[in-house]
């Protein structure tokens, strides 16, 4: 069962109870999901092998599946046009990945940054609309760092130096800023 809670004050947004429970739930699991892919590639980011390749695309991928999720329980809190977005350039990064990976890994940090880039503008976008939930501080951090981030991916795809290594760590800093916002998201009717 749904509950909303409104301030009665201009300017205040009614909050979907249920809707911030389920937003904390997904930035848990998306938390998890990042540390544990983070470690992943970094013990098979050494080049494009099986393994690095499925985990390559298996991210992207989970990002569509939380996106799908979000769109789906946030309820009041859910912006509608940001996360269908989300959703298909998520999907298009997967098929991009799928492709690059065919090449090499400067192909592979080349999609990855247009796609850290195009997905960390809707997030801050997201986070901005979703502000008066509480907790939104690290994710409009996170979509300003993962857009800058996305531009260093392509700028070290053009040098000697390409490693999917920067991924790991963008990964692990995505998913620490996950674990910030479920922390920080509203707990109790009286704390809103």
């Amino acid at each position: 069962m749904s509950r909303s809670i409104d301030a009665g004050r201009p300017g205040i947004v009614t909050v979907d109870i249920a809707g911030t429970r389920g937003l904390r739930s997904l930035y848990l699991v998306r938390f998890g999901f990042a540390i544990a892919w983070a470690v992943l590639v970094a013990l098979t980011a050494s080049t494009l092998n099986p393994a690095s390749i499925a985990l390559l695309v298996v991210y992207p991928l989970f990002d569509v599946t939380a996106a799908v999720i979000d769109f789906r329980s946030s309820g009041a809190a859910r912006p509608k046009a940001p996360l269908s977005l989300t959703m298909a350039l998520s999907l298009f990064a997967a098929i991009g990945v799928a492709v690059a990976v065919t090449s090499d890994i400067s192909s592979v940090l080349r999609v990855w940054g247009v796609w850290a880039i195009a997905a960390g503008i809707v997030q801050l976008i997201v986070a901005i609309l979703r502000y008066r939930l509480g907790g939104q501080w690290a994710m409009i951090l996170s979509g300003g760092i993962s857009a800058v981030a996305g531009a260093t991916f392509v700028l070290q795809a053009g040098g000697d130096d390409a490693s999917l290594m920067t991924l790991a760590g963008y990964a692990t800093l995505g998913g620490v800023f996950f674990l910030i916002s479920a922390l920080r998201l509203q707990r109790r009717p009286s704390e809103q």
